[in-house]
């Protein structure tokens, strides 16, 4: 294991491109190194289907992803603190980032009650129902314990547009203040505060510019790659990185075909997630 007197993650630029935005570097997180450009496999409940965790060190993975909501669900809080957090409970020693549980908002609409405390889910499981509001989802990604964790943010369909896609990118930002202000593991785990704002341009650099004023170790880019064209995603990743600050890493969230991954790393993005390539994977072989 790693440790670090000043930060939970260091970040180092080695190369960077002299045409495009694209670098190559690396991040030094508290159990484990990641170089970068990175994709992040997505083990939404602490395991990806069919691959032993000593299988998957040794293909070299660096860092897999895991989603707070269900694991939240299920196999629940409680169970997770007992185990000493994900790591142990799932037998990984490199790197976890957890997502905060926005993205069900979208995934899971019609289970999904969004006010400004947070959002009220049904659960898919039982009929009963979960509050998940900023506080206690990062007390949930505490518990959890990966070494990057995600604000709650508040996620609407990247191809709807008018009113809502403001006051969800405005509540965006009050909910990072309430985040950070609940984060309890401050030298263990980094926050990533996630830019929102639609197919906006204006919104997306409002939200970038505000992001900004934080004290926090990387950024995430959120709300992209859910229908909209391919012109309409890359000019919005194209945006957001020009206002990002180059020196912390920054991760484009869902995004994981290799058209993607290519494009968006020339467009300086160092980090991917996708579900693409292991839900393949299982409804083809499993």
């Amino acid at each position: 294991m790693l440790q670090h007197a000043k930060s939970p993650l260091l970040f180092e630029i080695f190369y960077e491109c002299q045409t495009t935005r694209a670098r190559t570097g690396k991040i030094t997180l508290i159990h484990h190194h990641v170089d970068t450009p990175v994709f992040m496999p997505v083990g939404t409940q602490g395991t990806l289907k069919g691959l032993l965790p000593q299988q998957l060190e040794q293909l070299n993975c660096q860092i897999i992803l895991a989603n707070t909501y269900h694991l939240g669900t299920r196999p629940g809080f409680n169970i997770m603190q007992k185990a000493g957090g994900l790591h142990k409970f799932m037998n990984w020693k490199r790197a976890l980032l957890t997502d905060s549980g926005g993205f069900q908002m979208v995934s899971l609409l019609e289970l999904a009650k969004i006010t400004e405390d947070g959002v009220k889910f049904k659960s898919p499981y039982n009929d009963s129902d979960c509050m998940l509001t900023p506080e206690y989802s990062i007390q949930i990604q505490n518990t959890i314990g990966a070494d990057i964790i995600m604000q709650l943010d508040d996620v609407v369909r990247t191809t709807l547009t008018g009113p809502r896609v403001e006051v969800a990118m405005n509540r965006t930002i009050r909910w990072l203040d309430r985040c950070l202000k609940a984060h309890q593991r401050s030298d263990e785990q980094s926050i990533f505060p996630i830019v929102q704002g639609g197919l906006d341009p204006k919104l997306r650099s409002e939200c970038a510019n505000q992001l900004t004023k934080r004290e926090v170790n990387g950024y995430a880019v959120g709300g992209l790659s859910g229908g909209e064209s391919k012109d309409e995603f890359w000019r919005m990743v194209y945006l957001t990185t020009s206002i990002l600050p180059k020196n912390k890493p920054r991760y484009l969230m869902g995004v994981g075909f290799a058209t993607d991954l290519v494009i968006c790393s020339a467009l300086g993005i160092d980090m991917f997630d996708c579900v693409f390539p292991t839900r393949t994977a299982v409804n083809k072989f499993g």
